[in-house]
């Protein structure tokens, strides 16, 4: 194993103990009252929510997975992939930027199509990872994993725990794991950036609060992504 492979490997250490640590007081707080307001939300309004995010997360697969270069980073090292990926994430990191700002100064009706193009954005990141690290995403599996990954991304905290272990032990659970629960993905991700997204309504301070979100939240992912696709090269050993 190289140096910089060890370097990672203590990286991934330290990322992976700040994800099972035990859930702050506040973060406790925020994920019942999260719960008791899902509770008071009616059953067919979950459906067409539920329906409404998988039908446009499935749209954002196929069309990526199109647009994705897929042998853009053959032969690299460890490290050339990781400073590849850093690269990609600047671009989409900035893309986000403009477009929150663009849609957060529209106002409500604009502020409502920032989480469909978002989402379009952070899934495209995601397929760019995956081909950066040498997985293919033609393969199903492979784009299971990427909800994986979102999942744990943006998600609570009790549930990027359990993310997290699917994800650590990815070649048993592929192979028993047929779909996502969609159900759960959307309200996960929905609670996670609810508050946030609310403020960029607001008139007047809604241009700065998109671009500030959604900058943070792009790099939030690319943190996950880039540790997700190292831990899985780790336990293989081409690249060590």
């Amino acid at each position: 194993m190289t140096d910089y492979n060890l370097k990672v490997y203590d990286e991934l250490q330290a990322w992976q103990k700040k994800i099972i640590k035990r859930s702050s007081l506040i973060n406790q707080l925020s994920k019942k009252a999260q719960t008791k307001v899902n509770e008071l939300i009616p059953e067919k309004v979950h459906k067409i929510m539920t329906e409404s995010i998988k039908g446009m997360v499935k749209a954002t697969l196929v069309g990526s997975n199109i647009t994705t270069n897929k042998q853009q980073a053959a032969g690299m090292s460890l490290y050339e992939r990781d400073e590849l990926l850093k690269e990609k994430l600047s671009s989409y990191r900035k893309t986000a930027v403009i477009e929150g700002a663009g849609t957060g100064a529209g106002g409500i009706l604009l502020g409502l199509a920032d989480f469909p193009l978002l989402l379009s954005i952070k899934m495209k990141f995601l397929f760019e990872a995956a081909a950066v690290y040498g997985f293919n995403t033609n393969e199903y599996e492979e784009r299971l994993f990427i909800l994986h990954v979102f999942q744990l991304a943006f998600s609570s905290d009790e549930k990027r725990k359990e993310a997290l272990h699917i994800i650590e032990n990815w070649e048993e659970q592929s192979k028993i794991l047929a779909d996502m629960d969609w159900r759960e993905f959307q309200q996960e991700y929905r609670n996670y950036i609810d508050l946030v997204k609310m403020f960029q309504l607001i008139p007047g301070i809604g241009a700065v609060v998109g671009a500030y979100a959604n900058y943070n939240l792009l790099d939030h992912l690319g943190e996950t992504a880039m540790n997700t696709y190292r831990l899985r090269l780790l336990k293989a050993p081409r690249l060590d």
